[in-house]
């Protein structure tokens, strides 16, 4: 029988602890954040890495907008990784190989690495990967899976990583951080990030080269955001992508980032009860995954307002989970 995996990201937390925030439980309590998410029936605590994030933790994204990275060097997240697993939670740690955010509009260079060739830029990539998990394995951490690269349908660090213009050389990034940690940590299972599960001709591109130029990976992840893509959740729709997705790359698929707009209790309920319904759905896996992307938080405490975390402010830089992630423990 097949293990579920609930999970969150909280890449944030550490961050809103330090700035004053607390969270109370169902009952109304204060309780510590892995607490209260545990009492939902969180198992697992998803985790990223930045290169050389800027002091202060936030990112000048556009002129206009800044967004809050939370405490995402290796020292701090080594920090939350163990008060993850003292709570017997399981870990997975992502690896953006820039010094903020990588999604599919945003895969920079971290500023230190620019000038490198592309072999250097491998070696940058390994090297920064294995000193990370070394230091996790010198204090007794060991993640159950790492991610390497973020939302990767694009490529990374562009433009010597860019899937367009340099798409053999983008596999060979990918398997120095994939073979990084299999030196460091060898049960652990790589992951490869993508966008818009949906899409599958956005995904399928990235997959055909990956794969065709003999990328090394464990595990396929993918984004589920109804409200970014404008559609309406659709369980049976992303039960069938998936197992098109295992079917014919022959791995296992998990949802690594799923959110719903925080004020839309039934509507967020709907779209996490859907990812966890079609990866019950998913027939031949070890674990079946579903994680909520930065639950912990709620737009009005955020420099950029970012509508899709799953809690509200109840009080003076006090938060509650909303209704999203009682989904995982299947009640209504």
């Amino acid at each position: 029988m097949s293990t579920m995996i609930y999970g969150i990201d909280l890449g944030w937390a550490s961050q809103l602890e330090t700035m004053g925030y607390r969270w109370l439980n169902d009952a109304g309590e204060e309780t510590d954040i892995l607490t209260a998410s545990k009492e939902l029936g969180v198992n697992a605590v998803r985790l990223r890495i930045f290169v050389n994030p800027p002091e202060g933790a936030f990112w000048q994204k556009t002129e206009e907008e800044i967004c809050m990275l939370g405490f995402c060097d290796a020292i701090n997240v080594l920090k939350m990784s163990e008060r993850v697993k003292e709570q017997g939670m399981k870990l997975m740690v992502g690896f953006h190989y820039s010094n903020h955010f990588a999604d599919p509009e945003h895969q920079d260079i971290p500023r230190e690495w620019k000038n490198d060739t592309d072999i250097q830029l491998e070696k940058r990539v390994a090297g920064h990967t294995r000193e990370v998990l070394e230091l996790f394995a010198q204090q007794g951490v060991s993640p159950d899976w790492v991610q390497v690269g973020n939302e990767v349908n694009n490529g990374i660090m562009w433009p010597r990583g860019s899937l367009k213009d340099a798409p053999e050389q983008l596999v060979r990034f990918l398997n120095a951080g994939y073979d990084a940690v299999k030196e460091v940590f060898p049960q652990c299972q790589v992951i490869t990030h993508l966008a818009e599960v949906l899409n599958t001709e956005l995904c399928g591109r990235f997959l055909d080269n990956f794969f065709g130029n003999s990328g090394r990976t464990d595990i396929l992840g993918f984004s589920y955001y109804p409200y970014w893509q404008q559609f309406e959740s659709d369980k049976d729709m992303l039960s069938k992508k998936l197992k098109e997705y295992s079917g014919k790359y022959q791995k296992p698929v998990m949802i690594v980032e799923v959110g719903g707009l925080e004020h839309d209790d039934e509507g967020s309920y709907k779209i996490v009860s859907d990812c966890v319904g079609a990866m019950m759905e998913q027939e031949g896996q070890e674990e079946r995954g579903v994680f909520y992307w930065e639950p912990e938080a709620a737009s009005v405490i955020l420099p950029d307002k970012y509508p899709l975390g799953a809690a509200k402010l109840v009080g003076e830089k006090t938060l509650k989970y909303n209704k999203a992630l009682l989904a995982y423990k299947g009640c209504p």
